[in-house]
C-alpha cells in the first residue's frame, strides 16, 4: 500500500493564530501543481485522507481536490499539527492500516511533524526536509511493517 505525506502549501506569515494562518495565493498554486504530479502515481483513488485542523492544511486539501481523484474518507485529524507526537501518530496509523487495509493513505500536516512521520514509518532514514507543498510517498507493508521511501516531489 502506499502512504502519501505532504507538508502544507506556503501560507501568509501573520494571522490572530498560527491556527488560523491563510494560504497565499503562491502556495495554492505550488498545491494545485504537486495534487497533478501525484494524480500521475495514483491507480485509483485515496481510501483515506488526514488533514490537520489548521487553515492552511485545510485550504491545501480544498485546492488539490480539483486535480485528484475523490478521496472515499477525509478526515480532520486533531494529532497532525506541528505540536503532533509523531511516534503516536505512526503507531495509530499502523494500526488503522491493519484493521482496514486502505490501499491509499495520504496526510497533509506541517513541519516538524511531517519529517519526524516520515523517519518513523520508514525504519533507519534520516526525517527528510519537506519544503512548502513537498510531498512523500512510502510504500508499506501492512503484514510485515515494512516501510521503503520511494520519492519526494517538491513544486517546481
Amino acid at each position: 500500500m502506499r502512504i502519501f505525506i505532504m507538508r502544507h502549501g506556503e501560507a501568509q506569515n501573520f494571522a490572530p493564530s498560527d491556527a488560523e494562518r491563510p494560504l497565499t495565493t503562491r502556495g495554492e498554486q505550488q498545491s494545485k501543481q504537486v495534487a497533478s504530479q501525484l494524480a500521475t502515481h495514483l491507480e485509483g483513488n485515496l481510501d483515506l485522507v488526514w488533514v490537520s485542523p489548521y487553515l492552511r492544511a485545510q485550504q491545501t486539501w480544498q485546492v488539490m481536490t480539483a486535480e485528484l481523484p475523490e478521496a472515499k474518507k477525509v478526515v480532520t485529524a486533531d494529532n497532525i499539527t506541528p505540536y503532533g507526537d509523531s511516534e503516536d501518530v505512526a503507531a495509530y496509523l499502523k494500526a488503522l492500516i491493519a484493521i482496514e487495509r486502505p490501499e491509499t493513505v495520504m496526510l497533509i500536516s506541517h513541519l516538524p511533524l511531517v519529517g519526524y512521520l516520515t523517519a518513523d514509518i520508514v525504519a533507519g532514514i534520516q526525517p527528510p526536509m519537506f519544503r512548502t507543498s513537498a510531498i512523500a510517498a512510502i510504500d508499506y507493508d501492512p503484514d510485515t511493517e515494512v516501510a521503503e521511501f520511494l520519492w519526494q516531489d517538491v513544486p517546481s
